[in-house]
């Protein structure tokens, strides 16, 4: 095993140079079986190479840990140093985890966790798509399933697939195979049916509409469906009535006059749920507020009825749903409006360490969510983070000295090694040396229109460090 720094600083310096040199060939002279096999020969290079990936990743996770570097996680760390989005750094680390090379707590080295896909990784018999859909495989398996039986069978599928087996192929034996081992279905389990409870609401689609997915387990459905029951029925919570009967019985003319399909009236019973868990003012506070609904606006839009309007949780709504939203009985939500002061104080000096409502609600309109770079949270999971000089250093609670950082990122920047600065009213991350790629210090993500990566300020300040 090399372990010579000299020797492989060489030899990653001769494969770039014939990286390179092979880049620059001319192949259009080549036989079409001459190409086929580039081709191929290409593709076996390219499924091995993860393999290496694997063994860097492994060396570094024994040597320090993400908090040393400056980062939240390893997938963060992967994410800063080779600009990859989060869901890819989150699958490479995964992959290092399963498929890369181990070593007990005395140091002897051990097979990879999943040594039957390793190998085949290894050799560039098996694709990414052979791999995904062998995790996924591994995912369907009932908890009760030991490991030696896992391992088996998951040989069984790998040497198909490294006898040829196509990913699509690959599925269908994947699934006829897990239909074999549970065609009856797993047996009633509360922790099988904990591990696989789970709700996701996706992204919005350019109509502003959300795709949602998940399990509930029966005591979830019980107490979703009980409110639904009463709310879904027709003539309740029609949002095309004037007065939406929220509790009681209503109207005739309501029931008469309700064509809404049963899929729309659940819709708008999960709805009016939300709406009476937050009229309750039951649900406590979150990062400073009451639980609640905080939007952000500009008063040209508001004034117009139309544009878009902002949530403090990333949502975007039409002007016309957020007046709705305002006027509904019994709602407590947050409008901030731009060009409109009010008499809030913003300016608190070393009167109190945390920021007041007035103070969240223009950070959530001004910043809109965590102002790291490369971090997608919203402004309902931010922190209002001393960005100039912190508290424990005599900084002051003014709105010019704060900014939203997301409660990961607040304690990096005290303890992880970042800085943080205020340039033109933005807050700039300054990385630590071993993170430093010379990316952006604005987070683009929540203003890509008015925090362009190469923007220069008004101080003649760039978003970039200098060369």
């Amino acid at each position: 095993m090399i372990i010579d720094r000299a020797a492989i600083e060489g030899a990653y310096a001769d494969l770039e140079a014939v990286c390179a040199r092979i880049a620059g060939f001319d192949y259009t002279g080549l036989s079409v079986a001459d190409l086929l096999d580039l081709l191929s020969r290409r593709e076996v290079l390219a499924r091995c190479a993860p393999t290496v990936d694997h063994a860097l990743l492994a060396a570094l996770q024994a040597q320090t840990t993400p908090r040393e570097i400056g980062a939240k996680s390893w997938a963060d760390v992967l994410g800063i140093r080779l600009h990859v989005s989060g869901v890819e750094a989150r699958r490479r680390v995964r992959d290092a985890a399963d498929l890369g090379p181990r070593r007990s707590l005395t140091g002897e080295p051990l097979a990879p966790a999943r040594e039957h896909v390793a190998a085949a990784q290894a050799t560039g018999t098996i694709s990414g798509e052979h791999i995904a859909i062998l995790n996924s495989f591994q995912a369907k398996l009932p908890g009760s399933v030991d490991a030696a039986t896992r391992s088996g069978w998951e040989q069984a599928l790998v040497t198909e697939a490294a006898a040829g087996q196509s990913p699509e192929e690959l599925a269908a034996a994947a699934d006829a195979l897990a239909f074999l081992v549970n065609q009856d279905g797993p047996e009633p389990d509360d922790s099988e049916k904990a591990r696989k409870r789970c709700f996701t609401i996706g992204r919005q689609g350019a109509d502003g509409m959300s795709k949602i997915s998940g399990l509930l387990t029966p005591e979830a459905r019980a107490l979703v469906e009980a409110g639904i029951d009463k709310l879904g029925a027709p003539g309740m919570a029609n949002p095309d009535d004037q007065d939406p009967c929220i509790c009681g019985t209503p109207s005739r003319a309501q029931i008469d006059n309700d064509r809404r399909s049963p899929a729309q009236r659940n819709h708008d019973a999960l709805a009016a749920l939300g709406q009476i868990a937050l009229q309750s003012q039951k649900l406590g506070a979150h990062n400073g507020l009451p639980v609640t609904v905080v939007v952000t606006t500009t008063l040209q839009d508001l004034e117009n009825g139309a544009g878009m309007a902002l949530t403090h949780t990333g949502t975007k709504l039409g002007v016309g749903e957020v007046v709705g939203l305002a006027a509904r009985a019994g709602a407590h939500h947050y409008l901030a409006v731009f060009d409109r002061h009010t008499n809030v104080p913003l300016y608190l000096g070393r009167a109190r360490r945390s920021a007041t409502a007035g103070q969240r609600l223009v950070l959530f309109a001004r910043d809109r969510g965590c102002t790291r770079p490369g971090c997608t949270a919203p402004a309902a999971r931010c922190q209002a983070h001393h960005a100039t000089t912190d508290w424990q250093h005599q900084g002051h609670t003014d709105i010019t000295n704060l900014a939203l950082a997301c409660g990961c990122d607040n304690r990096l920047a005290t303890e992880g090694g970042w800085t943080t600065t205020m340039t033109g009213g933005h807050a700039h991350w300054h990385p630590p040396p071993l993170l430093d790629t010379g990316q952006p210090r604005t987070n683009t993500y929540w203003h890509p229109q008015i925090y362009p990566p190469d923007n220069r300020e008004d101080d003649g300040e760039t978003d970039r460090p200098a060369s």
